[in-house]
């Protein structure tokens, strides 16, 4: 397949340069280092100052009680919490599908010899649910309710006030999904929080859930800490697209259904037509004059939107590779290769008839997913993230203590490790009646081999 610097590309649209999203990724990451050590330092105090100065939010308590969350969530109604429970079940439904197909394995690898490992859930996870801007609903059941499936014992979240206030939906939402701990604050001070602990949050062991770049920053900084899902940071979206499958309306209703999410979401429309490129530009200005959330959606178009025609398929490919998009639609006569040969991604959807909003809300895969280039070696958020998987050994017979302990002695001495020599050594004197004097390796036996 020819490399992406050989190809011939036309880019009808670029976006701000490389440098430019440096310098700004170099001012998050000082304004995310000074906070967090703020947090480590002053505990509570500086939550609650951050709180106040981004939120304007100061309750008597972050966490929500019993009462709170009761009084709260008696606010939805049937209609809305009914449609929360039908995509929660979706969730719930898929993510078990994937959690069956982890099987805990015992094997006999040779005569008294067993091998095995175990899948154990992590034990206590901080969920973030953004929701600053737009109360994210979804996001709740991506990541509470995939730790449920994987019976993670502690499961808090934390999500920011909306308009002043928890939000009910998605105060509902995350206790639907089997949270057992809710925490009413956002960005940099929540994920802080959740991860270093304060004098009244026990710190967990896993951060998860997506966020603005300052959510992506401060997780990226506290991973070693904690574990993470992935960096999951502002919304990207790609289009692939064909005139056998596609059309102007679609592409473009699809690349601004994605960038109203904040005014860095990258949206990329990748095809090997000129006038579908052509006349989805035309669309998308035809859509901003009537889009509601125009104002965002406009800057993120302006500022981190690509139109790049390739001329043939396998030049597609490599383009949509090497960006590696957290969402890629793929709408073309030939969506089964695409499927088939894509390898740095997100998420795939499939068709005309799907789209990213499915997989964002309802249809039941994990929108959490990574970006920023990740793509190209981490996969999105599903319940084996929360799993760790552990090995184990057990030796059962006098026979394969001797046998296994004779090969470890003589690898041992290989490597100059005479002390771990000497713990093969000791069972094969005691199981296999073998005289091997200390600080020497085993013999070699012609009847071991």
């Amino acid at each position: 397949m020819q490399s992406i610097k050989a190809m011939t590309i036309t880019h009808l649209k670029t976006a701000r340069s490389a440098n430019d999203r440096a310098e700004d990724d170099a001012k998050v990451r000082a304004v995310v280092e000074t906070t967090l050590q703020d947090i480590e330092a002053r505990g509570d105090l500086a939550v609650r100052e951050l709180s106040e100065k981004f939120d304007n939010y100061s309750p008597p308590a972050f966490r929500l009680s019993a009462s709170d969350i009761e009084a709260i969530v008696s606010k939805v109604t049937t209609r809305e919490m009914a449609d929360i429970e039908f995509a929660q079940k979706q969730v719930r439904n898929f993510a078990q599908a994937q959690r069956d197909s982890m099987l805990d394995i015992e094997v006999e690898t040779l005569p008294g010899v067993i091998l095995g490992h175990k899948n154990i859930p992590v034990q206590s996870v901080g969920c973030y649910v953004p929701g600053g801007k737009f109360p994210m609903v979804a996001s709740a059941h991506m990541s509470v309710v995939t730790a449920s499936v994987a019976k993670v014992p502690r499961i808090i979240a934390a999500t920011p006030p909306f308009k002043g206030e928890p939000n009910p939906g998605v105060i509902a939402a995350i206790h639907k999904g089997g949270a057992h701990e809710i925490y009413v604050m956002g960005g940099i001070q929540a994920v802080g929080a959740m991860a270093i602990g304060t004098q009244t949050i026990d710190p967990v062991h896993m951060l998860v859930g997506p966020g603005n770049a300052f959510v992506a920053e401060a997780k990226r900084q506290l991973f070693g800490r904690v574990g993470i899902d992935l960096f999951a940071g502002p919304t990207e979206t790609m289009i692939i697209a064909d005139e056998t499958a596609a059309d102007a309306e679609l592409c473009a209703t699809d690349l601004l259904g994605q960038a109203e999410h904040g005014y860095n979401s990258p949206c990329v429309l990748v095809t090997n037509s000129r006038k579908l490129a052509e006349d989805t530009m035309d669309e998308i200005e035809r859509l901003l004059e009537i889009l509601p959330t125009a104002e965002t959606a406009r800057t993120s178009w302006k500022d981190y939107g690509e139109v790049i025609v390739c001329d043939t398929y396998e030049e597609m490919l490599d383009v949509a590779n090497d960006i590696a998009s957290e969402h890629v639609q793929v709408m073309t006569r030939q969506d089964d290769w695409f499927l088939e040969n894509m390898h740095s991604y997100g998420a795939l959807f499939l068709g005309p008839r799907t789209n990213v909003a499915n997989g964002d809300k309802v249809i039941g895969t994990n929108h959490t997913l990574p970006t920023k280039k990740a793509g190209r070696y981490t996969g999105g958020l599903w319940v084996g993230k929360y799993l760790k998987t552990h090995s184990y050994q057990r030796i059962t017979t006098d026979e394969a203590a001797t046998m296994i302990g004779e090969y470890g002695s003589r690898l041992c001495m290989l490597e100059g490790f005479v002390g771990h020599a000497e713990q093969c050594n000791v069972r094969v004197r005691r199981y296999g009646g073998l005289n091997i004097p200390y600080g020497e390796g085993a013999p070699y036996r012609e009847a071991a081999e």
